[in-house]
């Protein structure tokens, strides 16, 4: 009988392999491997195959270096001038919004406010 599938009866305590004990019929039972460690059956431990979607992810999220680093510094500078140019057109259109009055009060008083 192997360690693995060998079970002890909790009623009766006899140590069988089967979904049921053979001398009392009891299903409730544990693994003696619980109690007493298997060892390794092989010699050396098989190697862990990876599994064929961990391939894909790998794929998906590992960044892509077939281009040369000029080429990406040169793409990263662009979009960093890009950047900065809009930031400062926003900039220059807030403050020329800010000097013709548009969406503030009028700073007089209305005309019949003096009188």
């Amino acid at each position: 009988m192997q360690l693995h599938t060998a079970r002890l009866c909790l009623d009766c305590q006899e140590v069988h392999d089967g979904k049921i004990c053979p001398v009392c019929g009891s299903e409730s039972f544990a693994y003696i491997s619980r109690w007493i460690p298997a060892p390794e059956r092989r010699l050396k431990p098989r190697p862990a195959e990876p599994a064929p979607q961990a391939e894909a992810y790998r794929q998906l999220l590992a960044p892509d270096r077939s281009q040369p680093a000029a080429v990406r510094w040169l793409t990263r500078g662009v979009l960093g001038l890009a950047a900065v140019s809009a930031a400062a057109w926003v900039l220059k259109w807030r403050a020329g919004a800010e000097q013709t009055g548009q969406g503030r009060p009028p700073t007089t008083p209305p005309a019949s406010a003096i009188r």
